[in-house]
């Protein structure tokens, strides 16, 4: 009668053991949530802007990290989602009456659709191949929007008025402030939902794809099926991104489907740390922290520093810094 209870001990244990790691992580969720809300109220206007574009271009190194980190591919066609997104939150604000919703909409569409087109044909396709077709495909639509001047404006873009709040009854303009309010509460209800996504069985199938691909063909799984969901979700994450961007700049340019913003989102990535989907957004802010503060030292050479220390952490902090940091804790 007493075999039952001893045999479940492990596992009690290892529940027991797991519950103050998880207290600490929601602990310092909240905290970092609660700094960054009263952060606006403190921040002189230029580093609140900076604060709000941070989170922006983290989620757009976090929508990569679900590639990069949790599928195993490497992709530098994210500018085309995020460049979409950018124009397609613009088409509604210039086409229908201004809407918040309407454009975030449309932004999540415009990339949407991109994304199921380009994996359908890049998931075919296995490592450097799916990246450099990713370039390939971000670089089409790049050429498409600076050419086709009658709709996208060219070369001189687009600009547009933000829509109304429209949020809980508040129909106001957008302050520095509120924009700020909004955005943070975009980027944490995407990284729990990112969280959600690797930690169900969906998401352990893209490791799975991720550690090795041919066993996890073989045991079954429609892993193109999976690639292509993922690159779906990733390229729809990216585009939110992209439509945030463009209520914060009002303005939409070619430069914004442009490959250097894959670049760098996979510098987000590196910088952060690859498959911590926090890492990004800490990363975002660190390489755009060097380059505002080493621009005004170096006003012309600013990104050579800036290289400097990105060689630097992939050479001493390969995990990048995030993971570092999750190292010498658990040590």
């Amino acid at each position: 009668m007493s075999d039952p209870p001893a045999r479940a001990a492990p596992h009690a244990k290892a529940s027991s053991a797991a519950l103050p790691g998880r207290r600490v992580f929601w602990m310092g969720f909240a905290v970092t949530v609660a700094v960054l809300a009263v952060a606006p109220l403190v921040l002189p206007a230029f580093w609140r802007a900076l604060l709000t574009e941070i989170l922006i271009w983290g989620l757009l190194g976090m929508s990569s990290d679900l590639l990069i980190g949790y599928t195993g591919m490497v992709s530098f066609g994210h500018s085309a989602f995020f460049g979409l997104g950018v124009y397609g939150a613009a088409a509604a604000l210039l086409a229908f009456p201004p809407s918040l919703w309407l454009a975030v909409a449309l932004g999540l569409a415009s990339a949407g659709i991109a994304a199921l087109f380009v994996a359908y044909f890049a998931t075919r396709l296995r490592d450097i191949y799916f990246a450099i077709t990713t370039l390939v495909f971000s670089q089409i639509f790049y050429v498409i929007i600076f050419a086709w001047t009658a709709v996208t404006g060219g070369e001189n873009g687009l600009t547009f008025q933000a829509p109304p709040l429209g949020i809980l009854g508040f129909g106001g303009p957008f302050t520095p402030v509120t924009l700020h309010w909004f955005v943070l509460a975009v980027v944490v209800l995407a990284y729990l939902l990112c969280r959600r996504i690797t930690q169900s069985p969906f998401g352990t199938v893209l490791k799975s794809i991720r550690e090795n691909e041919a066993r996890t063909r073989a045991i079954g799984y429609p892993v193109e099926r999976y690639k292509i969901v993922s690159v779906m979700l990733s390229g729809l994450f990216a585009g939110l991104s992209g439509a945030l961007y463009a209520l914060m700049n009002k303005f939409a340019a070619p430069d914004h489907v442009f490959w250097v913003v894959s670049g760098e989102a996979v510098i987000y990535n590196v910088m952060g740390g690859i498959g911590t989907l926090a890492g990004p957004i800490l990363g975002a802010g660190v390489f755009l922290f060097l380059r505002e503060f080493l621009s005004r030292f170096f006003t012309t050479y600013y990104l050579i520093p800036v290289g400097i220390i990105f060689i630097l952490i992939i050479i001493f902090l390969p995990q990048g810094l995030l993971g570092f940091a999750r190292r010498r804790l658990n040590e």
